[in-house]
């Protein structure tokens, strides 16, 4: 194969989406060059489902985390615990995070810190990745993390401007690029910006494609790959193995 294998490292494979063909997305996924897939979650059924598939099929790597919209503590509180008993099960903490486009009012952002903030400190006690959505909080977001001491990371899908982006750049995070680029101006420019030693790829399956109107799928990963190649002016093999060494480097496979 003339690229290295490739990890989609933010899918929401569990999404109900994919009950009826998950397997054979699965096996795209391979066919193009994917040896792993990190498998996030939105609350408590998804990291149990994403567990549950991982034990049938191993391309997947479970992670487990409270989308940030969910204002809960209890369910933050319930979610930590879960977290704690399947550590040596799963990849990474995520998706947690910041969203200020859906979370407007000061109070609520004020929960979404709290309870990302407890996410941070958990990530730090056992030595896990954060896997992090800060859509529409940037700047936030990566205040945070810095504040809180947040070591090994990835913002994905970052919607920042660059500014932003620096001081994450500068403590060593990652960004995880979407196939949505062919369609984003912002990440194109981000991409323009970053060093080839801070890019990871990711679909966020099952959107972000590179058609809005069509179900998004792992496989598309090349195309999130081909889209830095040709902003950089590589190949696809030079892409494809700084983002392996990469993720190797953030996640350990």
């Amino acid at each position: 194969m003339e690229t290295a294998l490739l990890t989609d490292t933010h899918t929401h494979i569990c999404d109900t989406v994919f009950d009826a063909d998950r397997e054979a997305v699965l096996v795209r996924a391979a066919a193009a060059g994917i040896g792993a897939v990190i498998a996030v979650g939105e609350d408590l059924a998804d990291a149990k489902k994403n567990i549950a598939l991982a034990r049938d099929y191993p391309i997947l790597k479970p992670a487990a985390g409270l989308y940030p919209t969910h204002l809960d503590r209890a369910a933050a509180a319930a979610m930590m615990d879960f977290i704690r008993a399947h550590r040596r099960m799963l990849a990474a903490i995520g998706e947690v995070g910041l969203d200020f486009w859906v979370v407007k009012t000061s109070e609520e952002r004020n929960i979404q810190r709290e309870i990302f903030t407890s996410f941070i400190d958990l990530a730090l006690e056992l030595d896990l990745p954060l896997n992090v959505h800060s859509r529409s909080a940037g700047r936030h977001t990566v205040e945070l993390l810095l504040t809180h001491g947040a070591r090994r990371v990835q913002m994905h899908a970052f919607d920042g401007k660059i500014t932003a982006a620096r001081p994450a750049l500068e403590a060593g995070y990652y960004f995880s690029i979407p196939p949505s680029i062919v369609r984003s101006r912002q990440k194109q420019k981000l991409v323009r910006h970053l060093p080839l030693e801070s890019l990871l790829v990711e679909t966020d399956s099952p959107v972000l494609g590179p058609d809005p109107q069509a179900r998004n799928e792992p496989a598309n990963l090349m195309v999130a790959i081909d889209a830095i190649a040709a902003i950089k002016d590589l190949t696809r093999a030079a892409v494809s193995a700084a983002v392996a060494v990469n993720t190797q480097t953030l996640y350990g496979f």
